[in-house]
């Protein structure tokens, strides 16, 4: 399906996208007139761009460094007159402009911002902070909007509101709601866009000057990325750049845009031509986590409850053509890290979160040993890799470490022989038992046809050895005194894919009970390429991570075609996928739906973690995942809570979300899967 499709679904503003972008427009020092045909310049490409919301930079008028000429009544009036040029050619433009210039009123003159819709003024908020240190002197010239609440001003012989206690708010568009900051405002310790969050705006926009100096650039990342997170929104940060005054600085022209703390999109800095910022804001997601942290409720309650007398100024939405693509980056992988300045730490990190956990579970309770199944499969084989570095740092011997391979009616000799070499590559105490005279013996017993020669897999006959697995190794454990590790990791809980009870859902600490599939696999390739155990280790490693995922419980068939775990249950990237935007934004289906097919409609869709291995680039088509977002939704909502329910310990790894009902997720067992169900049948088309 393309993105031109028609339907409702494909449509941005149906999902609560908001397209924002910041400008970085032609200017020339007080030439008001070439500055104003800059600002429409780029007014008409945002608009042939489907922007719904477009940030200038401070002062963008009139230019920022223009020293006494503030004062100039000339300038002044060419501000105004010029004002009026903009406001009848934006009558026919769909953004909504956030302009900067200088504005009298009651003789005094203000850093203003002004907000344009349909060439009328909706309002116009003044600087709150005026920075007079090193080489600002901006109280030289203009009055602080600190105290300015409930005013108005005239402006091309309108009157229009004018404060610091305005937010904008379409009113055909839940969740595009804005406030302003200017420049020194976010700066201050006391920062005015606190409170117009707290009165519901969901984007905050900052009109910046900011010289550039070295390190500076570090500096509004920093703050613009704390904002967004503190705030609970999205916030646009667009500075001065070329064509202002040189006289004593320099200007790069830097603009972001970040949400809840993540970077959307920055511009080229130091570009010489003008430039166009522009990505799509997701307001459910941050509505969605204003919902889930009381933290964010309770400060609005604090603060007097802003949203009750802060003004609301609405405006008819402009609505952009429709069906112009997601204009934003999507992480295939959510719980994947995923930036290269930080790949090795955020790694590091997540490994050492599993060891650390251990390591406390393990003096806390003094086994003499730890009991593991090895499959030679990712999930086993990560618990070893956890265990093993907990007993090197407590300074015990990895032979305290039983690991038990126990071959079933399916297993292959390929899992088998890596399970034997990932075993004595570490070095520790290895045994084999093979489960199926028990298996069978046990089916004869409960009559099970298998037991009389019929080829009969049900779940029956897969349990029986997942559970006698299980069981072994509980039973080891306390003739060992010591306690069996769980394998089984956060996407397996998520889909229900595990045996409850004496199975594999039960251990007496799941050291992988946070950790997805798909990063296992990530954290297992880091361990190689970084070395954290022999050469030996690694290059059973990479063997494993090129094994097809199975639970090898039913036997290969004629063709020799293996049970695969992904054919049932689906592709663990598009489940890991579905699982963060679940359990984390507690996104609708549907819209999980629009986010994935737009991750993945092809195969360079997306947002890739840092070193993927590029054999690895799928594509899914909508019709796709929309089946395998119905099979997650009918496994996860509908009848694998009880597993979660009862899971043991294990730590939570990813700030993406964890399963444990002592944590992160509390569900009622019981609970039926309709409603997410009817969600993906009314809003997906066909």
């Amino acid at each position: 399906m393309a993105s031109g499709d028609t339907h409702p679904f494909f449509d941005l503003h149906t999902h609560g996208f908001v397209r924002v972008a910041t400008a970085t427009p032609k200017v020339r020092t007080a030439d008001i007139a070439y500055n104003a045909q800059g600002i429409i310049e780029q007014a008409k490409k945002a608009h042939e761009q489907g922007v719904d919301l477009l940030l200038y930079p401070e002062l963008s008028l009139s230019s920022y460094a223009l020293d006494d000429l503030h004062l100039q009544t000339a300038l002044l009036e060419a501000v105004e007159r010029h004002l009026s040029e903009i406001l009848e050619r934006s009558r026919t433009l769909t953004p909504v402009l956030v302009i900067g210039a200088p504005l009298r009123r009651n003789g005094r003159i203000y850093n203003c911002a002004i907000t344009i819709a349909k060439g009328r003024i909706l309002g116009v908020v003044p600087k709150s902070y005026l920075p007079n240190y090193r080489e600002f002197y901006e109280k030289r010239w203009f009055s602080h909007g600190r105290d300015c609440v409930g005013l108005e001003i005239d402006v091309l012989g309108e009157t229009v509101p004018f404060g610091t206690d305005i937010v904008f708010e379409a009113e055909d568009l839940a969740g595009f709601t804005f406030g302003i900051e200017i420049c020194e405002d976010f700066w201050s310790p006391n920062p005015p866009g606190t409170l117009a969050a707290l009165a519901g705006a969901t984007i905050l926009l900052n009109l910046s000057a900011s010289n550039i100096t070295i390190g500076k650039s570090d500096e509004r990342h920093m703050l613009t990325r704390a904002s967004s997170s503190r705030y609970v929104c999205a916030y646009a940060y667009s500075a001065s750049g070329y064509g202002e005054s040189t006289t004593d600085l320099s200007w790069d022209g830097q603009g972001m845009i970040y949400e809840l703390g993540d970077l959307l999109i920055e511009s080229v800095r130091f570009d010489h031509e003008p430039e166009l910022c522009v990505t799509d804001v997701d307001t459910r997601r941050i509505l969605a986590e204003r919902m889930r942290m009381q933290t964010w409720g309770d400060a609005a309650d604090a603060a007097g409850r802003p949203e009750d007398w802060y003004r609301k100024i609405g405006f008819e939405h402009c609505a952009a053509p429709k069906n112009k693509g997601l204009v934003r980056p999507i992480r295939r992988f959510p719980f994947v890290p995923n930036r290269q300045e930080k790949l090795d730490e955020d790694c590091y990190e997540a490994f050492n979160i599993q060891v650390d956990a251990l390591m406390r579970r393990i003096e806390a309770t003094r086994p003499k040993c730890l009991v593991i199944g090895i499959s030679g499969g990712l999930d086993s084989t990560h618990a070893l890799l956890v265990a093993a570095k907990a007993m090197d740092r407590l300074g015990r011997p990895r032979t305290d470490i039983r690991g038990y391979t126990m071959p079933g009616f399916a297993t292959s000799d390929g899992t088998k022989s890596n399970a034997w070499k990932l075993m004595k590559a570490f070095g520790i105490s290895a045994e084999e038992i093979d489960i199926k005279p028990t298996a069978t013996m046990m089916l004869e017993n409960i009559g099970h046809a298998f037991a009389d020669g019929h080829p009969v897999y049900d779940t029956t006959f897969e349990n029986v050895q997942a559970g006698l697995r299980t069981d072994y190794l509980f039973r080891l454990a306390g003739q060992h005194s010591g306690w069996v590790i769980g394998t089984g990791d956060l996407s397996e809980l998520a889909l229900g894919w595990c045996t409850y009870g004496v199975g594999d859902q039960m251990s007496h600490y799941g050291v992988n009970s946070g950790v997805p599939k798909t990063l296992i696999q990530y954290l297992i390739r880091w361990t190689t390429t970084t070395h954290q155990f022999d050469d030996h280790v690694d290059e059973v490693l990479l063997d494993i991570l090129d094994t097809e995922i199975s639970p090898e419980l039913v036997p290969a068939g004629e063709d020799g075609t293996i049970q695969s775990t992904q054919s049932i249950i689906g592709p663990y990237e598009l489940n890991d996928f579905f699982l963060h935007h679940v359990i984390r934004w507690g996104q609708s289906p549907s819209h999980v739906a629009f986010l994935a097919w737009h991750a993945w409609k092809d195969a360079e869709a997306g947002q890739w973690p840092i070193d993927f291995p590029e054999d690895a680039k799928n594509a899914y088509d909508l019709a796709t995942i929309a089946k395998w977002l119905e099979n997650f939704v009918k496994r996860f909502f509908g009848f694998s809570q009880f597993k979660r329910s009862a899971m043991p310990n294990g730590p939570k790894v990813s700030a993406g979300g964890a399963l444990s009902p002592r944590g992160d997720w509390r569900a009622p067992s019981d609970a039926v899967a309709d409603l997410w169900l009817d969600d993906l049948k009314r809003n997906l088309p066909g």
